[in-house]
């Protein structure tokens, strides 16, 4: 008799999680479409819903562009791998995100980048400044962590999450940007969102010109209304746009 073939990874997993591998690995999809990838390094991370405390990250080695439904690594929450695969992962890439779904159960999706840009002003002292409309919807929630070396020191992770605190924005000085969300479409709009605030800020920097900055009880009001801003920027109805722009693309994350 012939063997049976090995089932799939759909086959293997609730429709739950299929749903979240589909939306992780478009993240991974439009992150390289944006030019936000750093080659095989950066991470993006989804919690597998369910009460297991497993989440979904990339293969270590992989182009972001390479990075399907089927090939996302699932772990636990000391990154140990649950579910066979041929695939490794980063032990690097899940010390910042582990501490922060651990410490945050709204932080569903967690999405950090290398980006010029966001580096550029991560390295600056004064970091973002409120010089663009872009920048106050990031500035209604943004934090700030200091660079403490590669993400392989386990002493970082509170002060990490502490700095974190209930915003859903982090720029990690020396070293890029961060977001959380209760979705992958939250998170990556909010990305979006800081990313283009960043630069446009180096953009400004560059022209040679004194800046003009956006007077402070403007910004005052964004941040008494921190939680409307966040949650009205649309992610919902802009994710489904995305997908359907991957697919005319390359619909192969589905896979």
């Amino acid at each position: 008799m012939t063997a049976p073939a090995p089932l799939s990874v759909r086959d293997r997993v609730s429709p739950e999680e299929w749903q979240a591998r589909v939306d992780l690995a478009a993240m991974y999809r439009l992150t390289a479409l944006y030019g936000w990838d750093d080659l095989v390094f950066t991470h993006i991370s989804m919690r597998v819903p369910g009460e297991n405390h497993h989440f979904l990250i990339n293969p270590y080695g992989l182009l972001f562009e390479e990075v399907t439904a089927s090939n996302l690594v699932k772990i636990d929450l000391n990154g140990q791998i649950v579910m066979e695969t041929p695939y490794r992962i980063n032990p690097a890439g899940f010390t910042i995100h582990g501490a922060i779904h651990a410490a945050r159960e709204d932080a569903r999706c967690v999405f950090h980048t290398h980006t010029p840009h966001g580096i550029a002003v991560a390295a600056q002292a004064e970091g973002l400044r409120p010089l663009s409309q872009q920048s106050l919807f990031a500035l209604a929630s943004l934090g700030y962590h200091d660079y403490e070396g590669v993400a392989l020191n386990e002493d970082e992770k509170p002060r990490l999450v502490a700095d974190l605190g209930a915003k859903q924005i982090l720029i990690l000085r020396n070293h890029g940007l961060l977001t959380v969300g209760r979705t992958a479409a939250e998170a990556f709009l909010l990305m979006y969102v800081v990313e283009s605030a960043c630069r446009i800020q180096v953009l400004a920097q560059s022209g040679g010109q004194p800046l003009v900055t956006i007077p402070e009880p403007i910004l005052r009001g964004i941040r008494a209304q921190a939680d409307q801003v966040t949650l009205g920027l649309g992610a919902e109805l802009v994710w489904p746009a995305l997908l359907r722009k991957l697919d005319r693309v390359d619909a192969s994350y589905r896979n």
